[in-house]
């Protein structure tokens, strides 16, 4: 494990005036009290023992050529050390996962110049393989992107297309016949204003907070940024990048869908602009099980926030009051992805959020009384992430054993991090933490192949089956490198099935969802139906279970957004399911 920077050389590096992001500059505040809870709720021992979680890097013979063109400059300019944008969906609906690729731009000018920092898609092909269709699909994009966001706003069975970007956002609406029209005029999603400028956005998602059936849009915004008036930040060797306290933060953006394939922006109306961060990464989950979707949003060096909704009609910040919004010292962290999932399955959704090194990445189980507990030292989280920096994350089983693992995409903000301490360098490993169903995780990223554990600058990640084997893939990105497509190998006889759900009264793509999952052998499993994961990622939509060694489904119950409540008994595993919502409740 690495060693922290010693007392000395951080005083150093501060009376110089390196101004480097995302070093830990304590905010601190009182720390919550309270008593700790436990993290063995819902706890049973595991149906299996698989051998170890493994990925292939089959990113170059399936034809996906991609780097991440992010314009690094002298000069250090903010946006240059982020870009990340991921997303699986199937855009043409043949039932398989295509991906989409968010690029840079040329810096300054934030202009895409030539193909090169084209955003990239890649249709599968179902044989292992995909096609570069971008050009004729019309999606490579416009300006320096950051994230990208899947949803059918217009319940028309295909699915669209969002990117948060650093100076004007975008929607493609699918036509259905492989391409997509650019209707972010029409809809009114360019971006909201702040000081007469467009804001810089980062993440995104849909979710439908009203529940009358449309999806909405939640934007995640940064900080104020503008090339012409940056401040000037030394490093040890030159200019270097700065740390967010140079830049004021910004209030996020929620849009209310109209029906009409416009939106407004209800974020005043609706509480969300009351306060401001430096938001990187969003999602979503309804954690005090009320039927109304939340926001949990993970900012760079200011509080936390966690929007709960209020019945559909305005959220009220709670970050601080449910013990998400610092860590266990009252500091600030450098949040950037997060999920928002159920990890110990006992039906209440949990939160774990990346952070960089030194401070250690959370890991908030929810108590079920509005609350939540950091399980970092006890899950053994806390040593695990103590030397490593962390970008987008999944919560997600890997192995199928019935219990959600963890996986991150890893390395230093800094390109030049190997010059200010002999501790840490920019490249770094990815890594997966193993739920062993017992409260603990255990880091088995030695064992998940060479090409997993290859260090580079990462940034983004999203999951999901790209050839429906019922185990899940990833897609990471990296700075100026090749993106990977890790195929999961992971030699196991446990059960899966996935659940592909389609929303009749609710949203048609059923976003919001719970579902609960009762095997053959009486385990009980819990998942939500959300894309918005990690950073600036959209993962599959289709719901995941890793189901041990059940090959019978006992019963699965949907609570549908809607209200519905939907039972299905005596499934049969290891297949991919389309659930229809019923038309009256169960």
């Amino acid at each position: 494990m690495a060693s922290v920077l010693d007392g000395s050389r951080r005083t150093f590096l501060l009376s110089a005036s390196l101004l480097v992001p995302k070093m830990l500059f304590p905010w601190l505040r009182l720390r919550r009290t309270g008593q700790f809870q436990g993290f063995l709720a819902g706890v049973r021992p595991n149906a299996t023992s698989p051998s170890g979680i493994r990925f292939e890097n089959i990113a170059q013979k399936a034809g996906v050529h991609f780097v991440t063109e992010n314009s690094p400059t002298p000069e250090k300019h903010q946006p240059e050390t982020m870009p990340a944008g991921i997303a699986l969906f199937d855009y043409d609906g043949d039932g398989w996962l295509d991906i989409y690729l968010v690029n840079g731009a040329e810096m300054p000018s934030l202009v895409k110049t030539g193909p090169k920092y084209y955003n990239r898609l890649f249709h599968n092909n179902g044989d292992g393989t995909f096609s570069d269709v971008s050009l004729r699909a019309g999606v490579t994009g416009a300006g320096y992107g950051m994230g990208a966001a899947v949803g059918d706003y217009d319940n028309d069975g295909q699915p669209d297309l969002f990117l948060a970007n650093v100076n004007e956002n975008q929607l493609f609406h699918n036509n259905g016949d492989g391409t997509f029209t650019d209707v972010t005029a029409k809809a009114g999603l360019g971006g909201a204003l702040h000081k007469g400028r467009k804001m810089w956005s980062i993440a995104a998602g849909w979710f439908d907070y009203n529940n009358d059936g449309l999806l909405d849009l939640f934007v995640a915004n940064y900080c104020e940024w503008d090339p012409r008036y940056e401040p000037v930040c030394l490093g040890l060797d030159g200019r270097g990048y700065c740390h967010p306290d140079s830049f004021p933060p910004l209030t996020n953006t929620l849009y209310r869908n109209n029906g009409d394939g416009t939106f407004t922006d209800v974020s005043a109306e609706t509480g969300i602009s009351k306060v401001e961060g430096r938001g990187m990464g969003v999602a979503f989950a309804d954690y005090d099980n009320d039927g109304w979707l939340d926001v949990f949003v993970a900012n760079d060096n200011s509080p936390n926030l966690l929007f709960h909704n209020i019945a559909g009609k305005r959220f009220e910040e709670v970050g601080v009051q449910a013990g998400v919004a610092y860590n266990d010292d009252g500091n600030v962290l450098a949040g950037m992805g997060v999920d928002f999932r159920d990890v110990n399955n006992d039906g209440l959704p949990d939160i774990w959020h990346t952070a960089i090194e030194n401070e250690t990445f959370p890991l908030y189980k929810n108590t079920g009384k509005g609350a939540f507990v950091n399980m970092g030292p006890q899950s053994g989280l806390a040593n695990l992430t103590r030397p490593m920096s962390g970008w987008s994350n999944a919560i997600v089983d890997l192995d199928n054993d019935g219990w959600k693992d963890l996986v991150v995409a890893r390395s230093d903000v800094l390109d030049n991090i190997g010059q200010i301490s002999r501790h840490f360098r920019y490249a770094e490993p990815n890594s997966v933490f193993r739920n062993l169903g017992t409260g603990r995780f255990e880091d088995v990223s030695a064992m998940a192949g060479p090409d997993f554990t290859r260090p580079a600058p990462h940034r983004g990640l999203a999951f999901g089956d790209l050839d429906n084997d019922g185990k899940m893939d990833l897609v990471i990105t990296a700075l100026g490198a090749p993106a990977s497509v890790f195929r999961n190998v992971t030699q196991t006889q446990n059960h899966w099935i996935l659940l592909k759900l389609v929303g009749t009264k609710s949203n048609r793509m059923g976003i919001g969802a719970q579902i609960r999952v009762t095997t053959g052998d009486g385990k009980r499993l819990y998942n939500e139906a959300t894309m918005s994961t990690g950073y600036a990622a959209s993962s599959d939509p289709r719901v995941h279970f890793g189901l041990g060694g059940a090959r019978l489904i006992r019963e699965i119950e949907i609570r549908w957004p809607s209200g519905t409540r939907q039972l299905l008994h005596d499934v049969s595993a290891d297949r991919i399911m389309v659930v229809t919502e019923s038309s009256g409740g169960s």
